[in-house]
């Protein structure tokens, strides 16, 4: 529990102020914590954005989270859940990510770290792979996916209109496949 509680602490802390500029003593504060507490749960910095950012996945795929039905879907269905997944996401930009992708930020801040790197490859692979099952298909789920990554790349600059943008891309490729 203290251990959720902590990295949960750590993924505000990093979100506001990036992964180079917080020192440990400044996390320990954020995190209202000792530094033995601290380095208990997450021995060293990298461990700590590494604890942040599993942290933060788990919340935005329970954002994502979205339950199929059992019965025969159909592609307005299917197009409903995706489309739904673009609102989601600009929520969570203006929320918890005005300044973009958390997760591809760790990897500028530390592109040499395999932890770092293995961490993000999971959640982006996971996102992807709840695109896909939404999408019906691997080929519109990656496309989705792409489009995802693009709202989360370019939200600082367009905000609004990156999504606005990204439903109606979604909406042609979902024509497409109808034909």
């Amino acid at each position: 529990m203290l251990q959720e509680q902590i990295a949960g602490e750590l993924e505000v802390a990093f979100s506001q102020l990036g992964f180079a500029e917080p020192s440990v003593a400044q996390l320990k504060k954020a995190c209202s914590v000792s530094l033995r507490t601290l380095y208990k749960y997450f021995p060293s910095k990298e461990e700590m954005i590494v604890g942040a950012l599993e942290h933060r996945h788990h919340r935005y795929l329970a954002l994502l989270g979205y339950e199929l039905p059992n019965h025969q879907i159909t592609l307005s269905d299917r197009e409903a859940a995706l489309l739904s997944v673009f609102d989601k996401l600009a929520n969570w930009m203006e929320d918890y990510a005005p300044t973009g992708c958390m997760s591809m930020n760790a990897i500028s801040a530390f592109p040499e770290n395999s932890q770092i790197i293995t961490t993000v490859d999971t959640h982006k692979k996971e996102v992807r792979d709840l695109l896909s099952r939404l999408a019906g298909s691997e080929e519109l789920g990656t496309a989705t996916f792409l489009l995802h990554e693009g709202v989360s790349t370019s939200w600082p600059l367009l905000g609004h209109e990156s999504i606005h943008s990204a439903k109606s891309t979604l909406k042609m490729l979902m024509k497409r496949d109808i034909k």
